[in-house]
C-alpha cells in the first residue's frame, strides 16, 4: 500500500482525519480518525546538497501547517560537513574518528585556522576536536575557505578534501569499508590512493511542528513526532545521535497521547464535516490535474528554489539575502499557480505527487527564512554575518512561524523554559579548563 496524504480534517477545532492519494489507482481515500500522529521527516530536500532522501519534503510539516499549527524555530538547520558532492551522502564522523583530515587545495589543514585547536601531525589527531569538532563549526569553516578561494573545484561545485590515503588500505577496508565503496560508487575515487572530494550538505532541521513534551500540537487530536516535529530537545543545534531521543521516546509518547486522548472521550465527527472536507481536498487535486495553458514546471519552480536556499538560507545568512530569499519564494509560491501537470493519468502519477512535494518545500522554505530574516542574531545553525553575537536577551526564544495562506508567515516567540541548565558560551579552542 501507498498513499499520499493531502490534507487533514478539521471539524470545530479538532483533528479528525485526513485525505490521501492512493498511488496505485490515483483514488483520493477519506481516512476518518479521532486522533492523528505524524510521523513524516525533515524537509532538507529544498536544499540542493543535502544528505536527506527523496521523500524528506516536509509533507508532514506542511499537513500540520496549513491545518494551522504553528512551524516552531525552522531557522535551525543543520549541516553536516562530509557529504559526497556528487549525491549530498554523508561519509561519517568515524571517517575522521579514524584520522582522516581535512586539506584545503594547498594540502593545509585548515580547521586551525578557525579556532579548532593547534595543528597536529598527518595522521595522528590527538587534538580531536579538530577534524572532530562540532558539525556547523567544521562547516562554517569550509564557507570561509571557499571565500578564500581555497576549494577545490568539482563537477558539482566546490569542495574540500578528505584524506584517508594515510590510514592504509587494510584499515579502511576492516574500519570502513562501506565508506570505501561508496567512494567509488558515487565519486570515482579511491580513498586508499586519493583524498575524496567533500562538501557541507544540509542533513537535520531542529525545527518542525510545535509540539509539548507530550508529543501533542495545539490541534486537538494532532500529534508529531521524529524530525518534522520540534519539542524542542535539540535547542539550536542538534548533537549527534539526539534524533534518536525524538524517535524512540517521541514516537512512543505521541502513540500513548493519543490513546490517551481517544480514552478521555473524544468523539468522531459527524459525516457532514468529513464529507465536505474530503470533497474540498478532491477538488483541489482535481483543478491541478487538470489545469493547462500552464508554462511552469515543477523540476524548474524546484531548481530555483534550490538555489535561493543554498545561496541565502545556508551555512551564514545575511538580511540583504534572507530578505532577498523571503522575496523569490513568494515569487515561486505565486508562479506555482502556472504549474501545468504533462501526466494527467491517475496509476502512479509522479508528476502529480512531485507537484505536491514542491508545495509543501515551498511552505516549509517560506517558514525557514521568514523565522531566519526575523530572528537578528547568531545561536547555534543559525549564523547571520550582520548580527554575529547571540542575543540572549531578545531571542532566548522559539520562533513560531504561522500560515498565512498566500500572504508571507507571520513569526511570533515563545519564551524558553529554563530548568537547570543555563545556557553558555561554547568555546573549542582549548584554552579552557
Amino acid at each position: 500500500d501507498e498513499y499520499y496524504a493531502t490534507e487533514l480534517l478539521l471539524d470545530e477545532g479538532r483533528c479528525v482525519g485526513l485525505t490521501a492519494i492512493e498511488m496505485r489507482s490515483g483514488q483520493m481515500c477519506r481516512f476518518d480518525a479521532r486522533a492523528v500522529i505524524i510521523a513524516g521527516g525533515g524537509a532538507g530536500r529544498m536544499f540542493p546538497f543535502t544528505t536527506n532522501g527523496a521523500v524528506k519534503t516536509g509533507d508532514g510539516m506542511a499537513l500540520a501547517y496549513r491545518a494551522g499549527v504553528p512551524l516552531k524555530d525552522m531557522e535551525f538547520v543543520q549541516y553536516h560537513p562530509t557529504g559526497l558532492p556528487s549525491t549530498g551522502t554523508l561519509l561519517t564522523e568515524a571517517c575522521r574518528g579514524e584520522g582522516g583530515v581535512l586539506l584545503n587545495r594547498n594540502g593545509r589543514r585548515f580547521l586551525q585556522d578557525y579556532g579548532m585547536g593547534p595543528e597536529t601531525p598527518l595522521g595522528h589527531p590527538v587534538f580531536k576536536t579538530m577534524e572532530l569538532g562540532p558539525r556547523d563549526r567544521v562547516s562554517q569553516a569550509f564557507w570561509h575557505e571557499q571565500k578564500k578561494g581555497n576549494a577545490v573545484p568539482t563537477p558539482w561545485g566546490d569542495a574540500m578534501l578528505l584524506d584517508m590515503r594515510h590510514l592504509g588500505e587494510k584499515t579502511i577496508n576492516e574500519r570502513l569499508p562501506l565508506v570505501r565503496d561508496m567512494c567509488i560508487s558515487y565519486m570515482g575515487v579511491d580513498p586508499v590512493s586519493d583524498p575524496v572530494p567533500v562538501r557541507p550538505v544540509a542533513h537535520y532541521m531542529m525545527g518542525g511542528i510545535h509540539t509539548d513534551i507530550k508529543a501533542a500540537t495545539l490541534l486537538p487530536g494532532l500529534y508529531a513526532a521524529g524530525e518534522c516535529a520540534c519539542v524542542s530537545i535539540n535547542g539550536a543545534n542538534r548533537l549527534g545521535s539526539n534524533s534518536l531521543t525524538e524517535l524512540l521516546v517521541f514516537g512512543r509518547r505521541a502513540a500513548l497521547s493519543a490513546m490517551e486522548y481517544l480514552q478521555s472521550g473524544a468523539r468522531a465527527a459527524g459525516e457532514a464535516a468529513l464529507a465536505a472536507g474530503a470533497a474540498a481536498a478532491q477538488a483541489r487535486i482535481r483543478e491541478l490535474m487538470q489545469r493547462s495553458g500552464g508554462t511552469e514546471t515543477v523540476a524548474g519552480l524546484r531548481k530555483e528554489m534550490m538555489h535561493t536556499m543554498e545561496e541565502n538560507a545556508g551555512i551564514y545568512r545575511s538580511g540583504e539575502g534572507l530578505a532577498a530569499a523571503c522575496a523569490k519564494l513568494a515569487e515561486l509560491r505565486r508562479r506555482y499557480g502556472g504549474i501545468e501537470l504533462h501526466d494527467k493519468t491517475n496509476v502512479y502519477n509522479t508528476d502529480l505527487l512531485q507537484a505536491l512535494e514542491l508545495a509543501s518545500m515551498l511552505d516549509c522554505a517560506e517558514a525557514v527564512t521568514q523565522s531566519a530574516l526575523a530572528r537578528k542574531e547568531s545561536r547555534g545553525a543559525h549564523q547571520r554575518l550582520d548580527y554575529v553575537e547571540r542575543d540572549d536577551q531578545r531571542y532566548l526564544k522559539h520562533s513560531l512561524a504561522h500560515y498565512r495562506g498566500d500572504d508571507a508567515p507571520r513569526v511570533d516567540y515563545l519564551d524558553v523554559v529554563i530548568t537547570r541548565s543555563q545556557p553558555g558560551v561554547r568555546d573549542y579552542s582549548g584554552g579552557h579548563e
